[in-house]
């Protein structure tokens, strides 16, 4: 595999407004029985921090050395894995969406490329979008003959600490997946607190934060769901925090996990567990000790 060459846009100006490109690219590849990075590429404020091995696998922490998201910033990170490779991405902290112009937002756009029986586990840390904050977030999937991509994602509505609920301008997530040259999966979200009504019956009602865990592979079938579930059925939801969770088949090789609370740690833990079952269940491994405390 070769080394990723590229470039990203410099800082500029359109009508006052502040526009920056970040980049953060980076390759996987076998090398004497271990994954190992084979090429890497970044701009500031986003890069690598560490990468090591850990259970058989490459984990990855990505580091932001700004506040986070600001106004007219655009993250593009493309993640790249070889054959048989197996890493594990996370962040070293919350993602911050910081507040934006009337008319601007920021945006971050990630792509997984990943070559037979390459396995990717992305479990970021949560995202928290500030009062008058707008996000536009696009992940992109590429799959192979025996890959496996898992996400767990989960969504803090403002920094409720300071009075903040659901105070930002817009959320918009799409998320699709690719097996070869088809589509098996797009999903699109968009959350505009000011003009729907989240807190209605049939909609979020009293929650507050939302999760969300994926796992896409020709490797998924019925009996990864059935673990799915069971854990589902075994979570012992703290008290004063309800959890509200469904789990389903996808159209075509995928299970998808939907959970909602009235706090950010039970779904980590949720999450969590459920990320377990499926290493477990798929993979045949046991849950990683980078992130279990």
């Amino acid at each position: 595999m070769e080394n990723p060459i590229t470039s990203a846009a410099p800082e500029a100006a359109a009508g006052g407004r502040r526009e920056r490109t970040s980049v953060l690219r980076a390759l996987f590849a076998v090398r004497d029985g271990l994954t190992k990075v084979g090429g890497k590429y970044h701009t500031a404020p986003i890069k690598i921090a560490k990468a090591f091995p850990v259970d058989e696998q490459l984990a990855v922490i990505v580091m932001d050395v700004s506040p986070g998201l600001l106004e007219g910033d655009r993250y593009e990170l493309e993640w790249t894995s070889g054959k048989h490779s197996h890493v594990m991405i996370t962040n070293q902290s919350y993602m911050k969406v910081h507040p934006s112009l009337p008319a601007g937002g920021s945006s971050m756009r990630q792509s997984f490329v990943l070559e037979e029986h390459a396995v990717v586990e992305h479990m970021p840390e949560p995202m928290m979008l500030y009062k008058d904050a707008a996000l536009r977030n696009e992940t992109h999937v590429s799959l192979q003959a025996g890959s496996v991509w898992m996400q767990a994602d989960v969504l803090c509505p403002g920094r409720t600490l300071r009075g903040e609920k659901f105070d930002y301008r817009s959320l918009h997530n799409e998320l699709t997946v690719q097996y070869g040259e088809e589509l098996i999966f797009a999903q699109r979200q968009r959350i505009e607190p000011a003009s729907q009504m989240l807190g209605a019956p049939g909609c979020w009602e009293e929650m507050t934060h939302s999760a969300a865990f994926y796992v896409f592979s020709d490797r998924v079938d019925g009996r990864l769901l059935e673990l799915l579930q069971e854990t589902l059925d075994g979570y012992a939801a703290p008290g004063g925090h309800p959890v509200a969770a469904g789990v389903s088949l996808t159209q075509r090789y995928g299970v998808a996990v939907i959970a909602a609370s009235t706090a950010a740690w039970p779904l980590q833990q949720l999450m969590r567990e459920l990320w377990a079952a499926a290493r477990e269940g798929l993979l045949n491994k046991r849950p990683l000790k980078l992130l279990q405390g």
